[in-house]
């Protein structure tokens, strides 16, 4: 049977898309990826959480799908609505990579480091929520783009610095202009168009999904720190690849490759978010790791500046994910996190 996978065009999209092709085609299937173009992709300068709660990044891919031009879907699990259309279902998730965020700065300094009013990137209400909770000194300010888009722009302002430098030694006479290339052809692929690169924000640090640039193979490029993923929560399904396709025979061909811990993982967070009625117009972090028999769960749900703040972990036992969700989401509705949610949809509106 041929399959005809449908992803978006970005680079990290098609690694993910690429990485389901690979799973599929070790079981003797035959795939092709194929690139659609999405509302998320034509909108460059919204964040994310103002282009509708439906998935900026998923439905036209889906539609594809249900309307038969294409078989199934790949998507970056934190990027899909909780609110599935019928007779679409996700048919495998595959393995999780790193779940949680980190700091990416061009010197390697942590967060603590930061010195007050450095300029934090990241196009995301969570993080900019919990951002604003663990410091108020710091400015918070948007930024899109494809994960190596971001980086550049967070290293040009430095690497161009450092290359006027060594042009104004240059004609001073005290460096000669090999030295100047050498400098550059020392220079990684990412550092190289980032000098070329223009930028109307020069950003102290960025927030990403590691996962993003661990796929990305920008990782071990760029100084990064951690987050404590049970402190700085991370997005319900975030370091997950997901694959959608109708209820039926495709659908059943995918449980090949779905992996069961992250499927309970994942269901458990997101199981979680739909009860918040959150989608992606609320900071909310919901992160959970099979340990052992139950499922470690930490939520929290955010005012939009970070000022109010409800927490909670709980171990729920794996026999019983689904409805341990629902009743944990329970209580946190019953402390007022729903109030903290319908305020952002306000502001959001």
């Amino acid at each position: 049977m041929d399959i005809r996978l449908a992803t978006r065009g970005s680079e990290l999209a098609v690694r993910q898309a690429g990485t389901v092709k690979d799973r599929l085609s070790n079981r003797r299937r035959s795939v092709e990826l194929v690139e659609v173009e999405t509302k998320g992709d034509q909108i460059q300068d919204e964040l994310l959480h103002r282009l509708g709660k439906t998935g900026a990044f998923v439905r036209a891919l889906d539609e594809q799908v249900l309307a038969g031009e294409l078989d199934a879907a790949v998507h970056s699990m934190k990027d899909m609505p909780t609110e599935f259309p019928e007779n679409l279902v996700v048919g495998a998730v595959l393995e999780r990579g790193p779940a949680g965020d980190v700091l990416v700065t061009p010197d390697g300094s942590s967060f603590e480091e930061l010195p007050a009013g450095a300029t934090i990137g990241t196009g995301s209400l969570r993080r900019t929520a919990q951002l604003n909770a663990q410091r108020d000194d710091v400015n918070v300010e948007p930024i899109r783009g494809n994960v190596d888009t971001r980086i550049e722009k967070l290293l040009a302002p430095s690497l161009q610095r450092e290359h006027e430098r060594r042009v104004e030694k240059v004609e001073n006479g005290e460096l000669g202009q090999g030295a100047v290339d050498e400098w550059f052809e020392g220079l990684s692929p990412i550092e190289q168009r980032a000098l070329e690169r223009d930028v109307d924000t020069e950003y102290d640090a960025l927030v990403m999904a590691e996962a993003g640039l661990e796929r990305s193979g920008l990782l071990h490029h760029v100084p990064f720190e951690r987050f404590d993923p049970e402190t700085f929560v991370p997005a319900a399904g975030q370091g997950a690849i997901a694959v959608t396709a109708p209820d039926g025979e495709m659908a059943e061909l995918l449980t090949d490759i779905d992996h069961p811990r992250t499927r309970v993982e994942t269901t458990v967070e997101r199981t979680i978010l739909a009860e918040l009625n959150g989608g992606c117009i609320a900071p909310i972090g919901v992160y959970a790791v099979v340990r052992g028999q139950y499922v470690h769960t930490v939520v929290r749900v955010l005012s939009v500046d970070g000022t109010e703040s409800i927490q909670t972990s709980r171990d729920i036992p794996i026999a019983t994910h689904g409805r341990g969700a629902v009743r944990l989401a329970e209580e946190l509705i019953d402390r007022g996190a729903d109030e903290l949610v319908e305020t952002a949809r306000e502001n959001h509106e």
